[in-house]
């Protein structure tokens, strides 16, 4: 789905097409999707540790994206508050890269990240950040609402990078990993090498 609403977010500027409202629908049904694909894994205990560390992965890229595709299209309106965007997105990018580097750790020491409602929050309300962000380019009266939700989302985005650190990061794990687990990590282990 990410390149679809990719693809047509920036096709359909600076003309607002239909497309635009094509690509907010398929960042809404990303994330609708998403949720449903948690509820039914947890639901039905069909979590994996590959499905861990792949959900988390796609629901970043979709994030990453999104804001690369509303930073391209703030830059190609002159957008006076580009700046604000701009800080907004490279907060977002040390975060991720810090969340990368605990990952990344946390593999090294056999250990998969948990997610919980500090993240879950996070991301939820990061999500209507992005969706009023998207809706700003139709409605500007919008957008200074669309920043402070942003601005929230960042911070308890590491307020929830700071409690998984303390939780799951500095933490030493309590049980043994299971076989699907071990075969994860030893084929990390493997691409590490």
């Amino acid at each position: 789905m990410v390149g679809v609403f990719a693809w047509l977010f920036c096709s359909a500027y600076p003309d607002h097409a239909v497309r635009y409202w094509w690509a907010l629908g398929i960042y809404v049904l990303a994330f609708l999707t998403d949720v449903l694909d948690g509820f039914l894994a947890r639901t039905f205990n069909w979590v994996t540790p590959v499905g861990k560390l792949l959900d988390p992965f796609a629901d970043k890229l979709m994030a990453i994206t999104a804001l690369i595709v509303i930073l391209i299209a703030k830059l190609q309106h002159h957008d006076r508050m580009i700046w604000i965007y701009l800080t907004l997105f490279g907060l977002i990018i040390v975060k991720e890269i810090l969340a990368v580097i605990g990952g990344m750790i946390m593999l090294k020491q056999r250990k998969v990240a948990y997610s919980d409602w500090y993240g879950k929050t996070a991301t939820g309300i990061f999500t209507i950040g992005v969706v009023l962000t998207l809706l700003s380019f139709s409605v500007p009266r919008i957008e200074p609402w669309n920043i402070a939700v942003l601005s929230a989302a960042i911070g308890l985005s590491y307020v929830a990078l700071a409690h998984y650190a303390r939780t799951q990061l500095f933490k030493p794990r309590e049980d043994e990993p299971d076989a699907a687990e071990e075969r994860l990590f030893e084929k990390f282990d493997r691409l590490s090498k």
